[in-house]
């Protein structure tokens, strides 16, 4: 009797056991967390990628919670997460839908942040898809036509290159461009070595001159210096008689002055043009006269 009392009790103890690791198995499959509180955590996405509920949350790659549901917003998915009571999560923490593995499967990588403030849980966090195998086939897709046409491009290009190196023509004139380059090398090095020392001594002749230069503008330096000055004290004297000499034009032609009034005054003009006009006749009289019986004087004096 107490044999089968004692059987029964082991069966009773390992059924509990049993029901108690498969319960647990369950909870950690889906990141239930009775040891603590959980948090609330909403992130946006514009695309989401076949993530799905229950899928695991991460936090620099350590599991910290898991996704709780999802929720249409326009063009973007408010996904929502729950996390553990005891991750920390800073205000500029980073957001980011991964591939999980080679099946598809999916993960959020959360980056905690570096900021000195705490994450507000009761605002909308912003995350984004860093892309996976699937879209980048997509992507190659939407290119293959492109990339189609570029490698045929390139054999085209490829063919004709190797045409043009298997030319017998194009080949030799190739070897003799480098054997003419070649021999001007030898010819250029036997050049500068047969000259090395006229060259020695030009650059020290440019070496002296330099040293030379730089002494002439030290030992002269107050004497150039008072030349520079001079000469600048010579252009401003210059700008001033020049702009006085504007301003004496300026003054002739709006007759501010006499030579002005004289030069721009019509009356006197007339006048001048005139006489000259008298001078001209009497001129012209004189000589008449002088050509014929001399100058005829006809004057009555009293």
């Amino acid at each position: 009797m107490k044999n089968n009392r004692k059987a029964e009790i082991k069966v009773g103890i390992t059924v509990i056991v049993a029901i108690l690791i498969l319960l647990w198995l369950f909870g950690w499959a889906k990141n239930y967390n009775i040891s603590g509180s959980q948090k609330e955590l909403l992130i946006r996405f514009d695309n989401i990628a076949g993530l799905e509920i229950g899928d695991r949350v991460t936090i620099n790659g350590i599991r910290r919670g898991s996704v709780e549901s999802f929720l249409n917003d326009g063009n973007t998915v408010i996904v929502k997460t729950l996390m553990d009571g005891d991750a920390e999560l800073k205000e500029d923490a980073q957001f980011t839908i991964l591939m999980l593995d080679l099946m598809g499967g999916k993960k959020i990588e959360i980056i905690p942040g570096t900021s000195a403030n705490p994450i507000d849980y009761s605002q909308i966090q912003n995350g984004y898809f860093s892309g996976d195998i699937s879209t980048a086939m997509a992507m190659l897709s939407s290119v293959q036509g492109d990339l189609v046409d570029v490698i045929k491009e390139v054999k085209v290009s490829l063919n004709n290159m190797n045409e043009i190196i298997a030319d017998e023509e194009f080949s030799g004139n190739v070897k003799t461009s480098v054997e003419n380059i070649n021999k001007l090398s030898i010819q250029l090095s036997a050049l500068i070595e047969s000259n090395k020392k006229d060259i020695s001594g030009l650059i020290s002749s440019s070496k002296n001159l330099t040293e030379s230069a730089n002494d002439l503008i030290t030992e002269n330096k107050e004497q150039i210096g008072e030349t520079i000055k001079r000469l600048n004290e010579f252009i401003n004297n210059s700008n001033t008689l020049v702009n006085k000499i504007d301003e004496s034009i300026s003054e002739i032609k709006n007759k501010e002055n006499n030579l002005g009034k004289i030069l721009y005054d019509e009356n006197f003009l007339k006048g001048l043009t005139e006489t000259l006009d008298q001078v001209k006749e009497l001129t012209k009289l004189l000589k008449t006269q002088m050509e014929g019986d001399g100058i005829n004087v006809d004057a009555n004096i009293f």
